[in-house]
């Protein structure tokens, strides 16, 4: 049994005790029966008023619950809505009255609170929004501010101003890198802000500066506009750095004068070009001053630039005024227009010239070891220089080849890019190496036939005149003449005084004289001619002669001067 029934049937006795009590009470009064059932019944009448009263006071919570459940359930149905949540679902379990609308109530409150949440985040949302679009100059983001935006909603919100704010921290770097730059090149231009824009973007601050897309770009052409125009000025400070120097080493300017301008022979400011042009102003009139002394300085360097171009004679003489002795400023222009047509011409073939050039000092090199290596005193060998020469010799052999090779992959595939043939002295560089190996080839063969032939010459005098020693015969140095002594040769003692004598004798077998010789093929005047005859001399007898070889000559003198005296008598 329920705590609530037990009391009610407690009410109950309590009740009927109450009315007995109040039965005795009358019965001891003496209370007649009519007034007895008079006062029952207005114990009745309060009894039923008091439990009437608080039956309708029940009933009317019970109305006042169900009507609470009514508007909870309305209320939970439009916030589900409103969130864009599920609709809410009641439990299946039976459950009072009181633990319904409690249930619901509780429901409601939690979603006007989470209602309440996302309409404050969406207001914080929109002003933050707000605040970025004042800054970046875009549209406002676009959502319901009377709805209650759903999580989703909220989520996408936040995304867009994360890269929002992201865009505004990338502009504002991009805005004070800019403006750095800006600032830079107006000072390297030495120029002030003249319009509104530039002076917001370089005197205002930074926050003050609206971060549009249309600013930024107007910022990016500011930027393109000073670096175009400190470009030209650098390139006009070079042109004019160039021309001075230029004409600094024509003129021969001392070096104290460039020393003192050196200063303005950097940077690229406003009083730097305008110095830079009175200086160039200044030997502008010293050169027409000094015209022919310009003139032929230009004139060695054109002859360098032509030597370097690999000019033939005939390409050289079609700049005419080369040889005119009109020493004019209009000489002077020609002259100009040309060393500046050539530098042009020498820059855009550099690489194959330098290549060419490589390959003329190799070339030249190559012929020189080859002219060495004809040399007889070569076998000298001091320190070693042949052989390093001949090393050298071999290696140019196997680097001139590869050499041609490369250049004229190079030269091909820059004839084919250029659409035009490139040219060496007036031929095309392979041309111009088969020629110089075929003057080369030729030259060899030239000297060989030389040789040839000087050799059948001498052969021819040899076999006419007779051989001469192949080595120099090593003269005996004479002494003082002294009259106490004398020489001994082949038994014969010779005195000083005939010292004259021996010395001519010597002098006489160190070169043989055609006169003394008898023809081949006749003799003596009313001699008998003889047929020569052939001696073949065995090894022996042949060593024998050369360890003899003193005795014999000095015997051999002593004949001829024997003989000499026979003939003379």
């Amino acid at each position: 049994m329920r705590k609530s029934e037990v009391i009610a049937a407690e009410s109950v006795a309590c009740l009927n005790s109450a009315l007995a009590r109040l039965r005795d009470i009358w019965e001891e009064i003496g209370i007649p029966e009519d007034q007895r059932l008079q006062r029952t019944d207005a114990v009745k009448r309060h009894v039923n008023l008091l439990l009437t009263r608080m039956i309708e006071e029940e009933e009317n919570l019970r109305q006042r619950l169900l009507k609470s459940i009514d508007v909870c359930r309305k209320e939970l149905h439009t916030l589900c809505v409103e969130l864009q949540l599920p609709p809410f679902e009641e439990e299946e379990e039976e459950t009072t009255i009181l633990q319904l609308e409690k249930d619901l109530r509780t429901r409601v409150e939690v979603m006007l609170k989470q209602k309440k949440e996302r309409m404050h985040e969406l207001k914080l949302l929109k002003e933050r929004d707000q605040d970025l679009c004042d800054i970046l100059c875009t549209s406002p983001y676009h959502i319901d501010s009377a709805c209650v935006p759903s999580l989703q909603e909220l989520d996408q919100f936040r995304r867009h101003l994360a890269g929002l704010s992201a865009e505004k921290e990338r502009r504002e770097a991009e805005f004070k890198s800019t403006k750095k730059q800006i600032i830079l090149c107006m000072e390297e231009l030495d120029r002030l802000p003249d319009t509104s824009f530039e002076r917001d973007v370089v005197c205002e601050d930074d926050d003050a500066f609206c971060l549009s897309k249309e600013n930024l770009d107007a910022l990016q052409l500011l930027l393109i506009q000073l670096e175009e125009q400190k470009m030209k000025n650098q390139i006009l400070c070079e042109e004019l750095r160039s021309k001075i120097t230029e004409l600094w080493e024509r003129l021969q300017i001392p070096e104290e004068e460039r020393d003192s301008f050196a200063v303005h022979m950097t940077g690229s400011k406003g009083k730097t070009i305008k110095a830079l042009q009175d200086e160039l102003n200044r030997l502008q009139e010293l050169k027409l001053q000094n015209i022919k002394r310009i003139i032929e300085a230009i004139r060695l360097e054109l002859s360098s630039y032509w030597d370097k171009c690999f000019y033939s004679a005939a390409q050289r003489q079609v700049f005419v005024p080369f040889n005119s002795e009109d020493y004019n400023e209009d000489l002077l222009c020609h002259h100009d227009a040309e060393i500046t047509r050539i530098k042009q011409y020498y820059e855009l073939h550099k690489e194959m010239f330098e290549g060419v050039q490589k390959w003329e000092d190799n070339w030249r090199l190559f012929l020189e070891f080859d002219k060495k290596a004809t040399d007889p005193n070569r076998f000298t060998n001091r320190g070693g220089n042949l052989l390093k020469e001949e090393k050298q010799r071999a290696k140019l052999q196997k680097m001139l080849p590869k050499l041609e090779e490369e250049l004229k992959v190079r030269i091909s595939a820059w004839e084919e890019e250029q659409e035009q043939e490139f040219f060496v002295n007036e031929k095309k560089f392979m041309d111009y190496v088969a020629d110089q190996w075929e003057t080369f080839h030729q030259d060899k063969e030239r000297e060989k036939q030389e040789r040839l032939m000087k050799k059948n010459r001498q052969l021819e005098e040899e076999m006419y005149y007779g051989s001469a020693p192949k080595t120099p015969n090593k003269r005996r140095v004479l002494g003082p003449s002294t009259p106490s002594k004398c020489r001994k040769l082949n038994g014969t003692s010779i005195s000083s005084s005939s010292n004259s004598t021996l010395r001519s004798a010597f002098s006489g077998t160190m070169c043989h004289s055609p006169v003394s010789r008898p023809p081949l093929c006749g003799g003596k005047p009313g001699l008998p001619s003889r047929t020569p005859t052939r001696v073949f001399k065995t090894p022996q007898t042949k060593r024998l002669e050369k360890n003899k070889e003193n005795m014999s000559q000095l015997n051999g003198t002593a004949m001829s001067a024997r003989t000499f005296k026979s003939h003379k008598i």
